[in-house]
């Protein structure tokens, strides 16, 4: 701990910058794991926003909205949430305690690796948006979408981390799925929440995801809500179950 205190700050960002490098890698090199998470969206943008899309332009954008949010969720959930619980049990966080490197590396590594992923697949449903769906945007439209879906991972960054310390290796896809699918659908990520039923609607703000895709839908100019209690309710979110997963860690790692 002293040899960490006593480290340059420069040497100190190269740790950061490099442990983060290798975990994005380490994922992208994984294709059973980073194939999904980046062709999903792009998949379903080009199926309900451009082959089913009856309303044109207009419905690619909203699609770009919803998707982007729904995009987003996969790299907080998955690559928290699957590959902590498969390093836990591999004795691998031990590991890390044992090594001279800052203490919160393993999970920096991490979020920026998730925060990359979301920038990769911005892009792709960017390019998709606008040169199949027809989408024109403004440059500070395309910024705020940017902006939205790096930062709208962490909230599922910390609920992935909570999985990954909580459950085994085998069942951390598993519970993952069940997390990601269901809330995408409740929060009117795959069908706009007026065409379900009212008690769904109801119960849309439970459900961060929710909040992400009203962020998402406002930055392309389908939703008007105030940025103030979306972005309120996931720092909310992102704390609580960073805490809870930080907690469970470090007697369960």
């Amino acid at each position: 701990m002293n040899a960490v205190a006593a480290m340059p700050l420069p040497r100190l960002v190269r740790i950061y910058a490099a442990d983060a490098g290798y975990e994005f890698l380490r994922l992208l090199r994984a294709p059973g794991a980073s194939v999904p998470m980046l062709a999903f969206p792009a998949m379903f943008y080009l199926l309900f926003g451009v082959m089913f899309g009856h309303h044109g332009v207009q419905q690619a954008t909203y699609v770009l909205g919803s998707m982007a949010a729904f995009g987003v969720m996969a790299p907080g959930l998955f690559g928290f949430g699957v590959v902590v619980a498969i390093e836990r049990e591999r004795g691998l966080l031990a590991l890390k305690r044992a090594l001279p490197v800052p203490p919160g590396a393993y999970l920096a590594a991490k979020m920026v690796m998730a925060m990359l992923f979301a920038a990769l697949i911005f892009v792709i449903l960017a390019v998709l948006a606008a040169v199949i769906g027809g989408v024109r945007l403004a440059p500070t439209q395309w910024l705020a979408l940017a902006l939205v879906m790096v930062l709208g991972v962490l909230p599922f960054c910390a609920i992935g981390l909570l999985v990954g310390t909580w459950v085994s290796a085998q069942a951390a896809p598993a519970i993952a799925n069940l997390i990601y699918l269901p809330m995408s659908f409740l929060s009117g990520l795959w069908v706009p929440l007026a065409a379900m039923p009212h008690v769904l609607q109801q119960l849309a703000p439970l459900w961060p995801a929710w909040y992400l895709g009203r962020l998402s839908l406002r930055a392309v100019g389908m939703a008007h809500a105030p940025l103030g209690p979306p972005i309120a309710a996931l720092l909310l979110f992102t704390a609580v179950f960073f805490v809870l997963a930080v907690r469970r860690l470090r007697r369960a790692g």
